[in-house]
């Protein structure tokens, strides 16, 4: 998730020493492997139409029309392998029994792969509590152009199948299902309505090249305008906790090195996503796709499905406690 558009200023970037980033992965390392020491003891296998990321990125291209079935984890890839039709499963399918019976996640895609199609209807302002901002972005891309929003759509898909596995009831905020958006306040209020355990944002930034790594972002306390987090703070701290220690577990990616002082965790008052949220709630910048290095794993159909894998057992891991 770039800065390309929201209005708010952009945290400053910072890159973390050796010793606070060591610390930082053992923190999240040991977390992340007591979550899953919990998971697999019952029987487990973890807005950006707000730019949230690190630093001012070019517009993204023209994006990839491939999107990858959970099923073709090898093999996924934007030159189109692993193709999945637009909106090729129902929504809300019956959930399997398993130990998230009962639960329901709703996963965020970022941005909308048609949204570059709409850039009239996304720039409209909407008003996210504390201020108006735009609806929606068309987030950043890779420099060979595999786009953000293929990115995300990608990795919703492959939860929404390990979620649905252990039982939860998965909802999208959006399936390329619509023409565009939908804008970062009615994001927040699809989980709100479904009154969910757990929201997860997928997001990847678009920052300087050398920038890499991946953070998760939290909520701030805010409580101004129709803006009340309070309530939340907590559990999605816990959440953010959950999901960072088992994403650097299962996929070896390090904490951000430009943002979050190395510990993967960054926390905000200006994302009307989060702001407007009634339920616990993170955002998670799988990493820069503006550096050739995380591009490189962000277009892997394998990388991909192990970045799924770590955010769904951070989510399975928090909703058992």
């Amino acid at each position: 998730m770039s800065y390309t558009g929201p209005d708010f200023d952009p945290p400053p970037q910072r890159r973390s020493r050796r010793g606070p980033l060591t610390v930082a992965l053992a923190a999240l390392v040991c977390g992340g492997l007591l979550g899953w020491g919990v998971y697999a003891a019952t029987g487990g296998t973890d807005d950006k139409g707000e730019e949230a990321g690190g630093s001012p990125s070019a517009p993204p291209r023209t994006p990839s029309p491939a999107v990858s079935s959970p099923a073709s984890a090898g093999s996924a890839s934007p030159s189109g392998e692993g193709v999945e039709p637009p909106a090729s499963r129902t929504p809300s399918a019956p959930a399997a029994a398993g130990p998230l019976k009962g639960k329901v996640v709703v996963i965020d895609p970022g941005h909308n792969p048609t949204n570059v199609r709409h850039t009239a209807e996304i720039n409209r302002q909407v008003d996210v509590g504390t201020h108006r901002k735009e609806c929606d972005t068309t987030g950043t891309s890779t420099n060979d152009g595999y786009a953000e929003a293929e990115f995300t759509l990608d990795v919703a898909h492959r939860m929404r199948a390990l979620l649905e596995q252990q039982g939860a009831t998965v909802k999208l905020t959006q399936d390329r299902d619509r023409p565009y958006g939908p804008c970062v306040d009615e994001r927040a209020r699809i989980g709100n309505a479904a009154k969910a355990d757990a929201v997860v944002s997928i997001h990847a930034d678009g920052s300087g090249a050398g920038n890499r790594g991946f953070h998760v972002i939290l909520p701030g306390s805010v409580n101004e305008g129709e803006a009340d987090t309070r309530a939340i703070v907590g559990p999605s701290r816990a959440l953010g906790e959950r999901i960072a220690g088992n994403f650097v577990r299962v996929t070896g990616t390090a904490p951000s090195n430009y943002i979050g002082g190395g510990t993967g965790l960054v926390t905000r008052k200006d994302l009307g996503g989060l702001n407007l949220s009634t339920v616990p709630k993170v955002f998670i910048e799988c990493g820069n796709m503006r550096d050739s290095k995380d591009a490189a794993l962000l277009t892997s159909g394998a990388w991909r499905q192990k970045a799924a894998q770590g955010i769904s057992e951070g989510i399975v891991s928090f909703l058992r406690g």
